[in-house]
């Protein structure tokens, strides 16, 4: 009998319309639609944690923010020093006028200030001459002024000075017998002297009741009034003049009663809107030239404003997609790490920038109208604006590794270092107040908590330590002892402890992030997700010190509403 081969028992493949057949179809494109699913959400993933370069390469997508933030750098960087320029004009022509003024009102004025005031008086025919000298040059300021300077109204819509004098109500005082008798209510006597007034032939103002000064009872006395000028020197920058009011007031301050009246000038300029400008030249053409310049910098900050705002959208849709899936398949949520990594920082950084650019740009475009004159304020937002642009440079900067440590190392460290600063400040702060309540009668540099601060400050960096020992007044032993003993007590503690811990602080978060990039990162749910590899057409991305291993394949047109433009 012939031998026969083993047949092996052939598998039953269930027939096309059985309901076993039905359901295998059914559980393999379930399978199939989770797989595209996941693999869909990969290549987002990757593709959004890809540089600008990367995606051009991956994509041919043009980096539309990256060519925004240099060309924005540029115009943002050129519309601060022009306004910068015109700013100092304007600062200069306060200062000089302020100058101006104290050697026209100021009887003695040498040109440098005593300390926090101009000058100051110690007899009382130099308090009625400096007083009387005060408001003989007012009246006759057009013929003695080089300035473009008018009399201008004051708060009483009046041309004119205004001289007003605090003394206590009512006293008598004999210090040889060591007797006082006064009422410590504070009256306040006020007299306005117009053009007509002071141009009377004899003076008779001089001789009013008014004039006649108890000092024993004198706080101070102030004499206040408004002037007008107009800045020329703007005309040679092609610019619109400016039209100035001063305000400026003369205290002479008898509240120590010391023997000495400290005399203090403040003069307040205020821009206002020239009623009546008629300018023959090219200064109007050019600056409707700065207008449209300001205005193409809002364009573009709007436009830059506009794509990372959306950026921020997408990326947000995708972390949700993310940790749906996440959620669903490994049934635990993602850590918090893996989901701040979707939030930029850098994109809100950017459209804060943006934000305080174009307002500041508005402003800038209302001021060069002279429409507003609020300069303080359109630098303040057009100075931050450009420090927060040039700050963003460092987000570019951080995908070659040789300059992506700071950023890693300022990341690390912060968190450390804040906790080490408030403790650290807390110590400060004991010092501050200490140094302020014994130093202050004794040495200039402790006479206010502000002072005091910027004093300590000043020692931890190493400046001006000999000048701070030398300084102090040795008035007391005791207190020069105690002074020696604070300050070095102090250098001794911040200097070569606390400033030097605080400097190993970030040196061992640079050690960790060195030893990060030659071992590799620690991998995250997130990174560990991303490195599964599809076996499809794979994109291979150079290691960074973000993700080590990154492989996506090409998009389809179809998909481009899945992935946020990073």
């Amino acid at each position: 009998m012939a031998h026969q081969p083993y047949r092996f028992p052939q598998a039953r493949i269930p027939e096309r319309g059985s309901g076993v057949f039905r359901l295998t179809v059914r559980n393999a494109m379930a399978r199939h639609d989770s797989e595209m699913k996941e693999e869909c959400l990969r290549e987002d993933l990757k593709f959004y944690f890809m540089s600008p370069c990367e995606k051009y390469r991956a994509r041919c997508q043009i980096p539309w923010k990256l060519g925004l933030q240099i060309l924005k750098i540029v115009m943002v960087t050129t519309q601060l020093v022009r306004f910068g320029l015109s700013n100092q004009l304007v600062v200069a022509f306060k200062e000089d006028n302020t100058v101006a003024f104290k050697h026209l009102f100021l009887k003695g004025y040498s040109g440098t200030d005593e300390d926090d005031y101009s000058c100051s008086v110690y007899t009382q025919e130099d308090a009625y001459e400096s007083i009387f000298f005060a408001i003989n040059q007012y009246h006759q300021l057009k013929d003695i002024t080089l300035g473009t300077l008018g009399y201008g109204e004051n708060e009483d819509n009046r041309i004119g000075l205004k001289v007003c004098k605090q003394h206590y109500k009512k006293g008598t005082m004999f210090p040889s017998n060591e007797t006082l008798n006064i009422d410590n209510d504070i009256e306040l006597d006020c007299v306005h002297l117009d053009l007509q007034d002071l141009s009377k032939d004899p003076p008779d103002w001089k001789n009013s009741s008014f004039f006649r000064l108890e000092f024993y009872r004198l706080l101070q006395v102030e004499i206040s009034f408004h002037l007008k000028g107009i800045d020329l020197q703007t005309i040679h920058s092609r610019e619109l003049p400016d039209c100035y009011v001063f305000q400026n007031m003369i205290i002479f301050d008898n509240k120590a009663h010391s023997g000495k009246i400290k005399i203090y000038f403040d003069s307040d300029a205020k821009i206002e809107e020239c009623k009546d400008l008629n300018i023959f030249g090219s200064t109007q053409k050019n600056t409707q030239y700065v207008l449209v310049f300001d205005a193409f910098v809002i364009v573009i900050c709007l436009a830059s404003l506009i794509l990372c705002t959306r950026s921020i959208a997408l990326a947000l849709r995708l972390r949700k997609r993310f940790l749906n899936f996440f959620l669903e398949k490994y049934k635990r949520p993602v850590c918090d790490t893996d989901q701040w990594k979707f939030i930029n920082g850098w994109y809100v950084l950017v459209i804060i920038s943006d934000l305080m650019t174009i307002i500041g740009s508005i402003l800038k475009m209302e001021i060069k109208a002279k429409n507003l004159t609020n300069y303080d304020l359109c630098s303040i937002l057009l100075g931050t604006s450009t420090l927060l642009v040039w700050v963003g440079v460092i987000r570019y900067l951080g995908y070659f590794q040789a300059y992506n440590v700071l950023i890693l190392t300022m990341q690390a460290s912060l968190p450390k270092v804040l906790r080490f600063c408030a403790c650290a400040g807390m110590i400060y702060l004991g010092y501050t107040f200490c140094g302020w309540i014994v130093l202050g009668p004794y040495h200039d540099k402790f006479e206010n908590l502000n002072t005091v601060a910027e004093c300590l400050f000043s020692l931890v960096n190493g400046d001006d330590m000999f000048a701070t020992f030398a300084q102090i007044q040795q008035k007391s032993i005791l207190v020069w002892l105690f002074s020696r003993l604070y300050l070095y007590s102090f250098i001794s503690l911040f200097i070569y402890m606390i400033l030097s811990l605080f400097i190993a602080l970030i040196t061992d978060s640079y050690d960790t992030i060195k030893k990060f990039q030659q071992n590799g990162f620690p991998e995250t749910d997130l990174q560990e997700f991303l490195k599964e590899c599809s076996s499809k057409e794979e994109y291979q991305k150079e290691s960074s010190a973000f993700l080590s291993c990154i492989c996506c394949r090409r998009r389809k047109r179809s998909d481009d509403h899945l992935i946020p433009i990073n």
